[in-house]
């Protein structure tokens, strides 16, 4: 056990005092270890990347692949560098799993299918199910936010983006919340979750080629690029990955960001005066800040070094995994001024909350509607919302990827029809 009076003692990474306030030694590795080799809960060997300018590069370089074909496992290391289950599953050919030229090829193909306009044309679908949650807790003068607000939200609003008919769902909220129950711990729970979902998003994709729609999954089907068009497995593996990435993702930015707001309540206040007068402005930068401050997602996805090489004065093995800090990254004083501090006016804000280089989150535009059209909305119905209980109560989710609460539970004045 480290001595916590010992400022030169490395933290203890991983544990649940850690993942309540990660913050505090992810300051100190910037200071003292900022590419930092650790032994991961899973009991994989990997480097993490703290500083910003370290993370940044190593994003963009191209040396550090993300096949996990470059990383000669040990026994006891086996499937725990991705998703539990895709594997086995047939779901490995994503953007999160391939280099170019294949990754340049699917990118530019799904590309086709998710455009900015269709993530525009999207908006009045979000905010009618916005309305449609809070409609359900608004009488009631409590709830529990992520279950009954974030957690839904962006699930059904995915699903109504890929085409999945209303009456099925049911049926991936029931999956999604598998994997998010069972993110940090068992994963055969997960497992059981992709291999029922990718069943069946393959019964799917078949009606689809059928009967095609205007939803996302027909024109991951339609998109052609000089006659090349993505294999069954693949627009199962590209539905499947926005599916799972999007919807966790989305989860963590409104949690994350109510609870930022209401133990910010200068920062809050603002926001609400600015809605008020119908201004919006605030509340695009807000959302920016929201992701840097507390961002989803702690760590970006898997990479592995192809050849050895050197991040931020450290030398890299050929094969090890790095893993870059994009919540330390966010937080580093060299980038960012008084970067523990939530301001929602931030104006030079160029935070790695959704990567950077040729990985940067193909979902973004999405995300940010999602983000911004329930924090906006749940602001202006419910002015009061307060929390309810003792943060020192609050849970965090244990995983390696994603940051989110298990639970916030909130108070507000009910509201009559």
């Amino acid at each position: 056990m480290n001595d916590p009076t010992d400022r030169n003692a490395a933290p203890e990474l991983f544990t649940w005092e850690f993942a309540t306030d990660p913050y505090p030694a992810y300051a100190w590795l910037r200071e003292h270890s900022p590419v930092h080799r650790t032994r991961l809960p899973s009991g994989v060997e990997a480097w993490l990347v703290t500083r910003y300018v370290d993370a940044r590069q190593a994003l963009a370089d191209q040396r550090l692949s993300k096949n996990p074909a470059h990383h000669d496992e040990p026994a006891h290391a086996k499937g725990k560098t991705g998703i539990p289950g895709e594997r086995k599953a047939e779901l490995m050919t994503h953007l999160l799993n391939i280099d170019p030229p294949d990754h340049t090829r699917l990118r530019r193909l799904v590309s086709k299918a998710f455009t900015p306009r269709r993530v525009a044309e999207f908006a009045p679908r979000v905010q009618e199910l916005t309305d449609r949650l809070i409609d359900s807790f608004a009488q009631k003068g409590e709830a529990d936010l992520i279950h009954e607000f974030a957690f839904p939200l962006p699930i059904y609003a995915i699903c109504d983006m890929l085409g999945v008919p209303r009456e099925d769902q049911d049926d991936f909220r029931d999956w999604a919340g598998m994997m998010i129950r069972h993110g940090g711990g068992p994963r055969g729970g997960v497992a059981r979750s992709v291999k029922k979902m990718r069943g069946y998003l393959a019964e799917l994709i078949h009606r689809k080629r059928e009967e095609p729609g205007d939803d996302l999954i027909s024109g991951l089907i339609k998109a052609s690029d000089h006659g090349e068009h993505l294999t069954e497995n693949e627009a199962a593996a590209m539905a499947f990955i926005l599916l799972f990435a999007g919807f966790e993702t989305t989860v963590n930015l409104i949690g994350n960001g109510v609870y930022a707001l209401l133990r910010n309540p200068g920062q809050r206040e603002r926001l609400q005066a600015s809605l008020a007068l119908g201004e919006s402005e605030l509340l695009a930068t807000g959302v920016e800040e929201l992701l840097r401050y507390d961002g989803p997602v702690e760590l970006a996805t898997w990479r592995f070094a192809t050849e050895p090489l050197t991040v931020g004065g450290q030398r890299i093995a050929a094969g090890d995994p790095v893993l870059v800090v994009l919540a330390a990254a966010d937080r580093d004083p060299e980038r960012f001024d008084a970067p523990d501090t939530l301001d929602l006016s931030r104006r030079d804000n160029q935070h790695l909350g959704y990567g950077h280089g040729i990985h940067y989150c193909l979902g973004a535009p999405l995300a940010r509607l999602e983000g911004q059209t329930a924090l906006g909305t749940l602001l202006r119905r419910m002015p009061d919302l307060r929390l309810a209980g003792d943060p020192a109560d609050l849970r965090w989710r244990g995983g390696l990827i994603m940051r989110g609460l298990r639970t916030l539970p909130v108070e507000f004045t009910p509201q009559t029809n």
